[in-house]
């Protein structure tokens, strides 16, 4: 199989899940205008997983944040399933690198939270609970607090909680950028056995190339500043994604192939103009 490269189009497919309709974000910065996103245009279908990489400050961030409605684009439509994003909703689950657990629940009471706030009869609470404790391998420490876990432990406490309120989509912010390597690939692993189980349109943010391939249908590359599409990279590596597949030549290929579009940008395109 070869690898496809493709330029996203203007206008959403029927199947869309969610849609970057020219997106440009502008901030303030020290009372000049700093464009964070320029022109970006995606489409990313049902079920689908996707990592977007990239040099620093090139608007990942920025782009999922759109996407969970915690900015507003200076122009351009974020749509999820043909509705624009104006505000944050129970269908998009957000993980970031932080966790954001509260420290004073348990985590099974963190898996709940959602759950509770939807007024959700207690024992159907737990019976959802127990299922994504039992899916992400924290069973065994319902009752711990946050501080008695392991970095990796509390992520899959909050990829839990996400996944406990149901959303078709989620969005994470460099979810593992935080753990250890060995902590990180278990991770990379378990997501996607809860990503096989529970079906779910993923975007994910990370600066690690390796991690992009290893988990990706799809690989968005943008440009630094003002952040866009560089290229979008087809990862025909199958599923389930096992070591074997990690150590070869196809995923080496895919890999240097994504490494070349992220650091060796031509300058142009890098640096980019802030018109």
């Amino acid at each position: 199989m070869t690898m496809q490269n493709s330029t996203p189009t203007s206008d959403a497919p029927a199947e869309a899940k969610i849609h970057f309709d020219h997106v440009r974000a502008v901030f303030d910065l020290k009372g000049e205008p700093f464009v964070a996103l320029d022109d970006f245009d995606l489409t990313i279908g049902a079920n689908e997983f996707v990592t977007v990489v990239g040099p620093s400050g090139c608007g990942k961030s920025t782009a999922m944040n759109a996407a969970a409605g915690l900015l507003a684009p200076t122009a351009g439509t974020v749509r999820v399933d043909g509705q624009p994003v104006t505000a944050p909703g129970p269908e998009r689950g957000v993980i970031f690198q932080q966790y954001a657990l509260f420290p004073w629940l348990t985590v099974r009471q963190n898996v709940e939270f959602g759950l509770e706030l939807m007024h959700m009869p207690k024992s159907r609470r737990r019976e959802i609970s127990d299922r994504m404790l039992a899916l992400t391998g924290l069973e065994g420490f319902a009752d711990a607090l946050p501080k008695n876990l392991s970095g990796g432990m509390k992520q899959r406490c909050a990829i839990a909680r996400a996944y406990a309120v149901n959303p078709s989509i989620l969005l994470m912010d460099e979810p593992f950028g935080a753990l250890d390597a060995l902590t990180r690939v278990r991770m990379q692993e378990q997501l996607l056995d809860t990503w096989a189980q529970e079906k779910r349109t993923v975007m994910f943010i990370t600066h690690d190339v390796d991690e992009a391939v290893y988990l990706a249908n799809r690989v968005i590359v943008m440009a630094a500043r003002p952040g866009r599409i560089h290229r979008i990279i087809d990862v025909d590596l199958p599923y389930p994604r096992t070591e074997e597949i990690r150590l070869s030549t196809r995923f080496t290929e895919l890999r240097n192939e994504v490494w070349n579009a992220v650091y060796h940008q031509h300058p142009a395109i890098s640096k980019g103009s802030q018109q």
